[in-house]
């Protein structure tokens, strides 16, 4: 069996606790964009990494030319606001608190992806992405506020015309 193509794969992770209302707009997305699966670029994998930031540091390890990560991002702008940050291939600063792998937000993972890749000799992402959303309300309960359930189609969308653009550019080997 030949090796996946790792110039081609995404990886499209929804991340967040599903238990403080607007945290969990990145699942929320995710399954919406499971919901249009055929709609999906070949070589893109979507993931519900939800709290499991480690797991998701590992998955990234199998190798992925792109990464996009959604979740909710508080910026300061109105509830359900949509942003598309583009990190870069560079991992941002390790966090200078202890890592604990159920509250692991995007850049604990990217940090703790970086130090896994240093160890084992393999490769970051070469394109890392993430597509938040500024929550109403990350308090104990079930279901997202208005304004960012209002935004869960829109981020899709936003995701699919990001992962097509990635596919269709010529890609670096």
């Amino acid at each position: 069996m030949t090796e996946p193509d790792r110039t081609r794969r995404i990886l499209v992770a929804g991340v967040g606790n599903v238990f403080l209302q607007d945290d969990g707009f990145g699942v929320e997305t995710i399954r919406r964009l499971a919901d249009r699966a055929g709609e999906l670029p070949p070589g893109t994998e979507l993931m519900d990494a939800g709290i499991r930031g480690v797991h998701l540091a590992y998955r990234l390890l199998e190798g992925y030319h792109t990464l996009v990560l959604v979740d909710a991002v508080s910026r300061g702008g109105r509830p359900g606001t949509l942003y598309t940050v583009d990190v870069g291939p560079e991992p941002p600063a390790a966090p200078s608190t202890p890592m604990d792998s159920h509250a692991m937000d995007p850049a604990s993972v990217l940090a703790l992806l970086h130090d896994l890749h240093a160890g084992a000799g393999g490769t970051l992402p070469e394109a890392v992405y993430v597509i938040g959303c500024e929550p109403r309300a990350t308090d104990e309960g079930m279901g997202l506020t208005a304004p960012v359930a209002e935004a869960v189609e829109t981020a899709a969308d936003l995701v699919l015309d990001l992962v097509r653009r990635d596919t269709s550019v010529p890609q670096r080997s």
